[in-house]
């Protein structure tokens, strides 16, 4: 039965870090692109309407929910030092833990912050989209490969 439970605990949480890896990556590949050839004011609109949308039961409890997975992933790595695929189950609950819900928490978020202060069509706002360009989409290419590398952990585990 723990075997059952813990084996439906990877598989949830790998399920989850590969569609928070693929919603991150249709962001970086694409979103973030079209966004930019957009008049400034008309993408800081469109990226402030996202960043609203964004935070709904859905994604979060698939964002959370991932999270949370990977915590009870890793203690019960924690119980079962002995076992070769604790590297892997701990490797990837960190990975998803600190890469994905860390670098969002610190980096994306306060960048979603600022840009919501900001008329889109002022001069501060075509400033601030400028950098918020580069730097929201560097932190997004961050995030997307630690959710991938953490599902090809957990899988491994």
């Amino acid at each position: 039965m723990a075997i059952d439970l813990l084996f439906a605990l990877k598989l949830i949480s790998v399920l989850g870090c590969s569609l928070i890896a693929g919603v991150f990556f249709a962001f970086s590949n694409f979103v973030m692109n079209a966004l930019a050839r957009l008049q400034p004011a008309q993408g800081i609109a469109a990226m402030q309407s996202i960043n609203i949308t964004v935070i709904n039961p859905l994604f979060m409890t698939a964002f959370l929910g991932t999270g949370v997975g990977c915590v009870f992933v890793a203690i019960s790595s924690l119980l079962k030092w002995q076992q070769i695929s604790i590297t892997y189950s701990m490797l990837g609950s960190l990975l998803y833990l600190i890469g994905t819900i860390g670098v969002t928490l610190v980096f994306n978020v306060p960048l979603n912050e600022a840009l919501a202060k900001v008329e889109p069509s002022s001069a501060d706002g075509i400033k601030i989209w400028t950098d918020y360009l580069a730097d929201w989409t560097f932190w997004n290419h961050m995030r997307t490969g630690a959710a991938f590398a953490a599902a090809a952990a957990i899988s491994l585990a």
